[in-house]
């Protein structure tokens, strides 16, 4: 729990303090998105077939920490850091080596507790080195899609 707080300081200090990019509402938008798609894919990877869980097995309060404070705020700084005018190799570049720090910091929550709080069923940090990619492309596309729908917006104005 030691490990979680200061995650939670730091990712959401980190990702606040250096946006220079994100508007409130892409930040919203990209909050709920990222618990949304990620309770979507733990109800199966962690619930149904076990490959990992936060604290211990089965849905516990603290569980909803990692939820709704680390992977959001890491998302942001993903999308706010991402050097989208560059070349696509840099590009690239930044998505592989920003997957490097999130296998690190997964890494480090594997040791025991009271520093850490995961731990990998048979689910293994291959696995994510796959799948973390794929996750940050469907962020970029999610991303790319909030922005064109925020040039062509119509406003419902509910205070008249």
């Amino acid at each position: 729990m030691i490990g979680l707080t200061i995650a939670i300081i730091t990712f959401n200090l980190t990702a606040f303090l250096t946006n220079k990019k994100l508007s409130r509402s892409q930040i919203v938008h990209i909050w709920m998105f990222t618990i949304a798609f990620q309770q979507t894919f733990d109800i199966f990877v962690e619930f149904k077939y076990h490959g990992y869980w936060y604290f211990g097995k089965g849905i516990d309060w603290k569980g909803l920490l990692p939820h709704l404070f680390i992977v959001p705020p890491v998302n942001l700084m993903f999308l706010n850091w991402y050097p989208s005018e560059k070349k696509h190799f840099i590009r690239f570049m930044y998505i592989f080596i920003f997957v490097g720090f999130i296998l690190l910091y997964e890494a480090i929550t594997l040791i025991p507790e009271p520093w850490a709080y995961f731990h990998n069923g048979w689910w293994k940090l291959w696995l994510s080195a796959i799948v973390d990619p794929i996750l940050l492309l469907i962020l970029l596309f999610y991303y790319n899609w909030i922005c064109k729908l925020e040039q062509n917006k119509q406003c419902i104005v509910m205070d008249k």
